[in-house]
């Protein structure tokens, strides 16, 4: 079957989830303290993973044409499909950048200017951190994304609309991957900073916009096999073979270790040159957060180190299953991590700024619920928000044919054999 249908049962099962996101961050807005700290970061936090999962998809397209890859080409639709999430990823920070305008959450420490005028670091990193950066940041850059996404679809739904069987369609859809590369790569990074890094503003790494698209790459990885794997359960893609499945295995194996190298690196560096600024990142997590300290390498790092280490292991349906659950969860984990401490150190400083909260923020010590460890609401959250993700996806997916008959390296692809 080239053509795919979202039956109405998975839709209903996607909404459901979706639904049920959208009540967990309900119920996190009632139960919440005064800033709405648990429900602002939650929001944030499933926000910007599944952005970054459509951003990286697009991205994956952009470098394998332009690398004059074929293998994947008999499911470059997924990618296409994941990529337009951008469009809701985008309508999704517009709620961000209001509360930013308005004042109604304490996400961002720097978005206080009271703060930033009697703080000589982050004054000093104020014509990067404010408002502005962010807001028009993200709307051209991430605009820019989805026309790139829009334009690298389009044509390769126009090539076999026409049936052409010469390399002008495959030519352009080249030309505007090559553009869009280093377009990418310098815009990623630019609001990796502002969107997640950001939320501690005192601290900087010069490897973290690395450390969190590797994050991405490898979630983005484990939601296409998962995903793949599901739809060949349903009679589709039967082109795809053990081979694909075997390199978008190696893939993620062989990024996991580049992630792990890069978590390693940036904890040792800023490790071995105690400057205050830097280490008090590591150490905040080290001691207040140490489950999803140790918990987060674990999951990233050992559990698909052992489980995908075996070559045999990245052609059976379980173990890629086991271990793309493990991975997706373990990014989303990675991202909690990234983002929780520094909210609730923002929300902790905001309640103590004025007298009459000052004896309730120095009760905020120990276990905080939905910033220690995930809790119930926030897998719910992150079931909602990968329930819409995967909603929109599929329901792209069913636009165009699955299989690109007329691109010209899809003889390879059918061919394809490791």
């Amino acid at each position: 079957m080239n053509q795919f249908t979202l039956e109405s049962k998975h839709k209903s099962v996607l909404i459901g989830a979706l639904i049920l996101g959208i009540l967990c961050l309900g119920l996190t807005f009632l139960g919440d303290d005064e800033f709405h700290s648990r429900f602002w970061s939650n929001y944030l936090h499933n926000t910007v993973f599944f952005t970054g999962i459509a951003f990286v998809s697009l991205f994956i397209l952009a470098a394998f044409t332009t690398a004059y890859a074929g293998w994947h080409t008999v499911f470059k639709r997924l990618w296409e499909a994941y990529s337009y999430f951008l469009i809701p990823g985008l309508a999704l920070l517009l709620l961000i950048i209001v509360g930013i305008w308005g004042h109604f959450h304490h996400l961002y420490h720097w978005s206080n200017e009271a703060d930033v005028a009697s703080d000589p670091i982050m004054a000093g990193k104020s014509s990067f951190l404010n408002k502005y950066w962010y807001t028009f940041g993200t709307l051209i850059i991430v605009g820019a994304w989805i026309f790139f996404a829009l334009k690298i679809r389009g044509l390769s739904v126009e090539e076999d609309l026409k049936g052409t069987t010469d390399y002008a369609f495959h030519r352009r859809i080249r030309r505007w991957s090559a553009a869009f590369l280093p377009i990418a790569g310098f815009t990623s990074a630019a609001l990796i900073w502002q969107w997640v890094m950001s939320v501690d503003a005192h601290w900087y790494s010069t490897l973290y916009a690395w450390y969190a698209t590797a994050s991405w790459f490898v979630a983005t990885m484990a939601l296409t096999i998962l995903t793949l794997i599901f739809l060949k359960s349903r009679g589709y893609y039967e082109n795809v073979t053990n081979e694909h499945l075997h390199d978008l295995g190696k893939y993620m194996f062989a990024f996991s270790v580049f992630w792990t190298y890069l978590w390693f690196s940036q904890y040792m560096l800023i490790w071995y040159a105690n400057n205050g600024e830097e280490t008090i990142y590591f150490r905040t997590r080290l001691d207040s957060y140490r489950v999803m300290f140790f918990g987060n390498l674990i999951l990233n790092f050992v559990t698909p180190f052992l489980v995908l280490m075996r070559n045999d292991n990245k052609r059976k349906y379980g173990t890629l299953v086991f271990a793309s659950i493990i991975c997706f969860f373990g990014h989303w984990w990675d991202f909690f991590l990234m983002i929780k401490p520094g909210v609730l150190h923002t929300a902790h400083e905001a309640m103590a700024a004025g007298a009459e909260h000052a004896a309730e923020a120095a009760h905020h010590g120990g276990f905080t619920a939905g910033f220690t460890i995930p809790g119930l609401l926030e897998i719910g959250t992150m079931i909602g928000f990968l329930g819409g993700f995967l909603w929109f996806g599929l329901s792209r997916l069913e636009k165009a044919p699955l299989t690109p008959s007329h691109d010209p390296y899809l003889e390879e692809s059918l061919h394809h054999h490791v």
